[in-house]
């Protein structure tokens, strides 16, 4: 799933739900679910991890996009940085992150900030996003080649990941990044072709394909990554066409996620999607050939990515 994360949902009526007979049945809105309560996790470096970052001012997405798992992550010392600002220049109907039609210009020293805090936090996988930038020339890709050349330096053994936007379908731009091979290149598709354009408005279902596949077709980075939400109103088989969209086209990690409503002001959740739905959206792509098929209620796409990571290196 996206990282703009969303960590509350609108309860629309009283009615309490239990596990449906079918496995793979869909349930109706109502109360939240249990399977989507999560406990306080245990850990004590949350402060040292909100510490790192603001000493080096960054934005991370677990932050500005209200992600569910933030604090389970900050008490492991990771955290998803947020490059180019914290305002976006598209107003996604998910996504809680800024936005702008004229943010501020790219902060030049980010690039070595980031470097330093990740190597503060003793990172060994980076996972590096950032914001829409369709107002810069490169829509900001040189940006994130900065930051990737900035790791390197710093922490010449971390892996990194880098989760962009589109670039506008710019494949110069998006050379731009994949030249700095990084370990893994990730962009979400982030819901079935249907819903694409009411939920992501610039972005296009086809466009996102052609960017992935022209990054595996690349060959300069090793693995190639993208997301789903679910919980919007998809069938499962138009979730099942898209994993099968996102294998052709050169993925070997696909997340799948719930989508929260971060806001009312945010699109509604149309169904609660249950944990055996996952395991099925799992099955099914690991029966295609998908090399690392994530998929649970609080999913991200850079949740837990180092061990995704590692699975598909084995």
């Amino acid at each position: 799933m996206s990282n703009c994360g969303n960590s509350k949902l609108t309860i629309l009526n009283s009615k309490v739900n239990k596990l449906p007979e079918n496995p793979d049945q869909e349930e109706s809105i109502g109360r939240f679910p249990k399977w989507l309560h999560r406990q306080i996790p245990k850990g004590g470096s949350f402060f040292k991890t909100d510490d790192i970052l603001r000493k080096y001012q960054l934005n991370t997405v677990c932050e500005e996009a209200k992600c569910p798992n933030r604090m389970e992550c900050y008490n492991k010392k990771t955290a998803t940085f947020l490059a180019l600002g914290k305002a976006c220049t598209r107003a996604c109907g998910f996504c809680d992150i800024d936005f702008t039609k004229n943010p501020k210009p790219p902060e030049k020293d980010e690039p070595k900030r980031i470097a330093l805090s990740a190597k503060e936090l003793g990172l060994k996988h980076v996972v590096i996003t950032m914001v829409a930038r369709d107002d810069l020339a490169d829509k900001g890709a040189s940006h994130i080649a900065s930051i990737i050349e900035e790791i390197r330096k710093e922490s010449p053994e971390s892996t990194i990941e880098v989760l962009t936007s589109d670039f506008l379908g710019d494949m110069e731009a998006l050379d731009l990044v994949l030249d700095q091979k990084p370990e893994v290149f990730n962009h979400n598709i982030e819901t079935v072709e249907r819903l694409s354009p009411k939920i992501r408005h610039v972005a296009e279902y086809q466009r996102t394909l052609s960017v992935l596949f022209h990054a595996k077709k690349s060959g300069k980075v090793p693995f190639i990554k993208s997301g789903i939400m679910v919980g919007l109103g998809e069938e499962t088989e138009e979730v099942e066409q898209t994993i099968k969209d996102l294998y052709e086209a050169g993925c070997d990690i696909i997340t799948i996620g719930h989508y929260l409503q971060a806001s009312r002001l945010k699109l509604t959740v149309k169904k609660f999607i249950t944990p055996q739905q996952f395991s099925h959206y799992e099955e099914f792509g690991k029966k295609l050939g998908v090399k690392n098929m994530y998929c649970g209620p609080f999913v991200r796409s850079s949740y837990n990515a180092d061990l995704s990571l590692k699975q598909v290196t084995l």
